[in-house]
């Protein structure tokens, strides 16, 4: 007999249980649906409670799933799938775009590049959830690689053969430092410059890997003065005069035409920093989906043949 205190079980710990199965993590779970690390064990032992099994085992410090568990984590699967099926479904009756899309992107593009696109769909069709998942290059490709998110904004190239790449939007790295500073007065900034300066660094990604593989190339040892998980916090830092750094041309138009930062130009081969919008090739998109990448495109797509074979 069920515990007359359980709630019966919902959808939203049904995604919760399968969010911790997948990542062997309640915090990385915590972090993937927004919720505190308590309310995600809060719900996990509610789940239990109801089913009366024990399903995942939180010994030795180490989150595993147990033989209860992998059985009901094929019939939580199974149960989420059907209901996005028959949501679809009813939206596709009634040929108005419903339902949720789910959106995953780092936080200049979510700054900078999407707002005037998520303006116009929301505009467009109101009836659509969306929501924004923010992450680094790393954890979109995984989040769109596990359905996770539906569709993820991820810098070029982007090289995973299961994959529907669509270009959107053309950018560069370019050189921020503060306007009294003695590179901003050059029209291109050569990296044996650079390197003189202390750098204001991200602390991973693929902006990090390519300037270090330039510096690299060029037999560079540069000063690391801070490396920062934030592109916003990056630029605050620099027009601070702790140094000089690169970042997205498009992220720092606004910071320019302010007078806070100068933006120069490489004077090697550009950095490229194209923007693209993918999404899996054996995806079943919904009205919603399709409506999306529609206005994602109109908006911002820079080459009328930019979509990937399908």
């Amino acid at each position: 007999m069920l515990n007359a205190k359980c709630s019966p079980m919902d959808f939203e710990q049904l995604e919760t249980f399968l969010e911790v199965a997948r990542h062997s993590s309640f915090s990385r779970a915590a972090e993937k649906r927004f919720r505190t690390q308590p309310a995600i064990s809060s719900q996990i032992r509610a789940l239990e409670e109801e089913v009366g099994a024990k399903l995942l085992d939180r010994s030795g410090g180490k989150v595993s799933i147990t033989a209860s568990g992998k059985l009901f984590q094929k019939y939580a699967e199974e149960i989420l799938d059907a209901r996005k099926a028959v949501l679809t479904a009813i939206a596709e009756t009634e040929r108005v775009p419903r339902g949720e899309i789910i959106v995953g992107a780092n936080e200049g593009t979510c700054l900078h590049i999407l707002p005037e696109v998520f303006a116009e769909f929301k505009k467009q069709y109101p009836d659509v959830a969306v929501n924004i998942t923010r992450a680094d290059y790393g954890k979109i490709l995984e989040s769109v690689i596990d359905n996770s998110v539906d569709f993820g904004f991820m810098s070029m190239p982007v090289a995973d053969t299961r994959l529907t790449v669509v270009l959107i939007h053309r950018d560069e790295l370019v050189l921020i430092a503060p306007p009294h500073h003695p590179l901003a007065k050059l029209k291109s900034a050569p990296i044996c410059e650079v390197a003189k300066f202390p750098l204001v660094m991200p602390k991973t990604g693929r902006t990090r890997d390519a300037l270090e593989e330039l510096f690299h190339e060029n037999k560079l040892k540069p000063q690391y003065a801070m490396e920062l998980d934030s592109s916003e916090l990056l630029k605050r830092f620099i027009a601070a005069d702790m140094g000089v750094g690169f970042i997205a041309r498009s992220n720092v138009q606004e910071d320019v035409q302010a007078n806070v930062l100068v933006a120069i130009p490489m004077a090697e081969t550009p950095i490229r920093r194209d923007l693209a919008l993918v999404f899996r090739k054996d995806k079943a998109l919904s009205r919603a989906a399709l409506a999306f990448i529609d206005t994602t495109v109109k908006i911002k797509a820079v080459d009328p043949v930019a979509t990937a074979k399908r």
